[in-house]
């Protein structure tokens, strides 16, 4: 399991029967987590000192419940980057923080290649490897079907200090832009994916991740530079086991592209326990 030690900002302090028990900058949060399935006992004397938690309904959905005054959104920092933080809906906190792993990845990529380097940066979200990748110099396309979530990137960007001129906010479905990159030539170096297991496009229309994956990852393939550097997919959908996405990159790139296909699970350490959280997959294609 690939983890990141860089944190200071955040701390994921316990986890148990599905809840895990983390620390944002000053705040402390109670989150719903389907992996921490263990029933270790909740000692930890945070459990009680909370400021929120977000509890789930049995009709679907849930809510946040405030213990303990917050500010409504605050930043927190990962090494030079900065990201705003602010509980929304459906346990979100508007950033995932073992995807710093792949942050770090995406940055020693780009600076091992000496060059200038085009980043695509597909369901971007907040654009936490969008600011990444601004940081180290490579220009990005940022791409998502959410207006509040791009604008909510900006902002990180902004924080960062890395709102420039090289970098290109998206509002749209991503597989419909990818169509029209193709057909309009653009070429990059780099792609960067993290699709849902299931969402709609701005226009309605349906991504389910296991119908779709495959195809996508083909049809991104078409956006590839002659000489392109990292393909990386990360995936929180259970059903996709790092092999399996390892497979779907070995079998779409290396007929065209000299390189190799890595993969892992990414995960957070629990700082009471030692324990490593399982967070999700990533698969990656390196020259």
């Amino acid at each position: 399991m690939r983890v990141s030690s860089g944190w200071k900002d955040y701390e994921l302090v316990d986890c148990s029967s599905g809840e895990r028990l983390e620390r944002w900058g000053d705040v402390v949060l109670i989150r719903p987590d389907p992996q921490a399935i263990w029933q270790t006992p909740k000692s930890h004397p945070l459990w009680g000192k909370a400021h929120a938690r977000y509890k789930r309904s049995s009709s679907g959905g849930g809510r946040w419940e405030i213990y303990n005054s917050f500010p409504k959104e605050w930043k927190v920092s990962y090494k030079d980057l900065s990201f705003k933080i602010k509980p929304m809906g459906f346990k979100h906190t508007g950033l995932f923080p073992e995807q710093a792993v792949n942050w770090d990845f995406a940055r020693e990529t780009i600076k091992k290649s000496g060059r200038d380097l085009k980043v695509l940066n597909l369901f971007a979200y907040t654009g936490g490897a969008t600011v990444a990748c601004l940081a180290s110099n490579a220009s990005v396309v940022h791409v998502d079907a959410s207006k509040g979530m791009v604008l909510h990137a900006k902002e990180n960007a902004a924080q960062s200090h890395v709102e420039n001129g090289n970098v290109r906010y998206i509002v749209d479905d991503c597989v419909k832009f990818v169509q029209r990159e193709i057909k309009r030539g653009n070429k990059y170096d780099i792609v960067i994916m993290d699709p849902p297991s299931y969402g709609r496009g701005p226009g309605g229309e349906v991504w389910k991740l296991e119908e779709r994956i495959y195809q996508f990852v083909e049809l991104c393939a078409k956006v590839l530079s002659d000489d392109p550097v990292m393909f990386l997919v990360n995936s929180y959908t259970a059903g996709l086991s790092p092999a399996v996405m390892q497979y779907i990159l070995g079998t779409v790139l290396p007929g065209k592209y000299k390189g190799q296909v890595i993969s892992d699970e990414i995960g957070l350490e629990v700082t009471s326990s030692g324990l490593l959280l399982p967070c999700g997959a990533s698969a990656v294609w390196v020259k």
